[in-house]
Parts: C-alpha cells; structure tokens; sequence
C-alpha cells in the first residue's frame, strides 16, 4: 500500500456522524471494490495513519480512510447522501 495520504478535514465530519449515529454504509474504495457494513468509530494508529473501524457481516473490519472512495448511508432519513472523499466534491 502507498505512503498514506490524509484525508481533508472537512470530510471527517461525515464519517464522525455516520459512527455517532451507527449508519450502515455503502462504502467504495478507490480500488472498485465494494462493501456495506456499519460506521463504529475511527482510530488513529501510531504511525499517524486513519482508519474507519466497521462491523461487517463477516466481523470487524478497518479501511484506511485514504482508501475510500465514497460513503452512502442506507439509513433512513440520514443526514447526507453520497460523499467523494478521494475528492473535493460531496453531495449534500
């Protein structure tokens, strides 16, 4: 995997409240792959390198937050649609 690259600030938000709020998510990474599983927290590893900790229906699961693409929630009434975090772009 590559030199991790920092995720804007400004979408840190969106993950906060997908894990305050538990929203099941269908995440992109930016290597075409796709998963849903549920926001638990974020976590911050030794070497300054953020991770989106999930529970998937195989177990936990951890995705390095420069590895996402996007995030979708499949809840109901939800308080954001899609957002690009590989980009500058959300859609709110």
């Amino acid at each position: 995997m590559n030199a991790y690259q920092p995720l804007n600030c400004d979408l840190h938000d969106y993950l906060e409240i997908a894990c305050l709020r538990g929203y099941r998510l269908d995440i992109e990474l930016i290597d075409g792959a796709r998963l849903v599983a549920k926001a638990l927290t974020t976590r911050t590893s030794s070497t300054k390198e953020e991770f989106l900790c999930l529970e998937t229906v195989d177990g936990p699961a951890e995705i390095r937050l420069d590895q996402l693409l996007a995030i979708t929630p499949l809840n109901d009434n939800a308080q954001f649609k899609r957002v690009e975090l590989a980009g500058a772009s959300c859609s709110i």
